[in-house]
């Protein structure tokens, strides 16, 4: 369906730059990093390219999931109008180079060693046909719990190692009057924490089995029932004014000690550091109780588009810096996330952060390092999304029981195939 789309559009782009006598020195980076502390991170990025004397032109498209992004950025394309780079999750890298409108950015790589110090895991999906056509910027992981010390010590709280342990958590927060669990009732952050449901309800090969191969049986099994059983009895903590929330004022929620936890990616980390806080004083970092030594992973990736020659000199320049030592250790410690290469020492990172590059490390050697399919690495778009619609509707009551769930998830991706 990509492909029938842009057909036709690479001679459209090449008229629509080729009036540029000289190498552009402007870098256009669409983008959804519009919180405060992704901006902060992006900020490392624009100031590493201005040293190099490139103009940074931005392209935000609000909203933390990424699908308003994406769908300008399919307009952008099918227009002949491509960016320089685009923020862009797994699979939708590979949809755009399947329909031939990535660049190549295989001699930098090699010049840079790519090869050796990014994990496998990320190549999968920034390596199409043997050629690079993305720089990984990190490696995020969703199966995180965020947590306010100071109301958590209030409560007498311990660590919760266990799901039962956690309902006992929130218990606390409820009747100490907090709200225990901070969501943003939007399909995407819901299914990132059903992500986390059902590793720690059925484990690290239920996981894979059924979120990442897609296992007919995996799916309809009374593990994936009581994975929603589960859900369910963490929505009950949620206050009634979740619906619609954008994430990152649930993270402040949290922030603020107006609520006791919240269930997101590393992301979320990015936005105590902006507000300046510290692991340990003042917020708490633990793996969803149930999924330590796993890690659910998801990895923003800067696209990088088959544009004209005059500007492939400022893709190369964003490319390498991207991947940089100096520049990954820089933005991820910002960010939240940990760096997308191996070789990046954790010096730097606080306490949440050591543990997150610790964590990867584990997982990727250990074989339990999986994609997360509500951010777009467990499997294609479509899938994706209808797993995304099919968990908050029955987050919002649209669908009535766990039996109807599996259900409606099973044909879900089934139609979506």
């Amino acid at each position: 369906m990509l492909r029938k789309l842009l057909i036709g559009t690479a001679l459209a782009s090449g008229l629509a730059f080729a009036a540029h006598a000289e190498d552009v020195k402007e870098v256009q980076m669409l983008h959804w990093w519009t919180s405060g502390g992704e901006a902060a991170a992006l900020n490392v990025l624009k100031q590493d390219l201005a040293k190099e004397g490139y103009a940074w032109k931005d392209v935000p498209v609000a909203g933390g999931g990424g699908d308003a992004a994406m769908t300008a950025l399919k307009a952008m394309v099918a227009a002949g109008n491509y960016p320089t780079a685009s923020q862009m999750l797994g699979y939708t890298v590979l949809d755009y180079a399947a329909a031939g409108v990535m660049g190549d950015l295989t001699e930098t790589a090699k010049k840079e060693g790519w090869d050796k110090s990014v994990p496998a895991a990320l190549q999968k999906f920034s390596v199409y046909d043997g050629k690079w056509v993305a720089a990984p910027v990190n490696v995020h992981s969703v199966n995180w719990l965020w947590i306010n010390k100071a109301v958590m010590d209030k409560i007498g709280g311990a660590e919760p190692k266990t799901f039962d342990d956690f309902i006992a958590l929130l218990d606390k927060a409820k009747a100490a009057g907090v709200t225990p669990l901070a969501l943003g009732g939007q399909n995407w952050q819901e299914a990132t924490m059903f992500d986390s449901v059902v590793l720690s309800t059925g484990g690290p090969e239920f996981y894979k089995k059924a979120m990442n191969d897609l296992d007919d049986a995996s799916l309809k099994s009374d593990t994936m029932k009581k994975s929603f059983d589960n859900l369910a009895k963490l929505v009950t903590y949620v206050d009634p004014n979740f619906s619609g929330r954008d994430w990152n004022l649930a993270t402040a929620m949290v922030i603020k000690g107006d609520a006791l936890v919240q269930v997101m990616g590393d992301w979320a980390k990015g936005e105590f550091h902006a507000a300046n806080k510290t692991p340990g004083t003042d917020f708490l970092c633990y793996r969803f109780p149930g999924t330590d030594g796993s890690v659910i992973y998801n990895s923003d990736m800067f696209g990088m588009f088959n544009v004209p020659d005059d500007r492939k000199a400022a893709q190369v320049a964003l490319a390498t810096a991207t991947l940089s030592k100096s520049f990954q250790s820089a933005f991820n410690v910002v960010k939240g996330s940990v760096p997308a290469r191996t070789d990046v020492p954790d010096t730097d990172f606080d306490a949440c952060g050591k543990k997150g590059i610790a964590d990867l490390k584990k997982a990727n050697e250990g074989g339990t390092l999986f994609g997360s399919l509500a951010q777009g690495y467990g499997a294609p778009p479509a899938v994706a999304n209808a797993y995304k619609d099919v968990v908050s509707k029955f987050v919002h009551g649209q669908i009535k029981t766990s039996d109807e769930a599996v259900t409606e998830l099973v044909k879900a991706i089934d139609d979506a195939k």
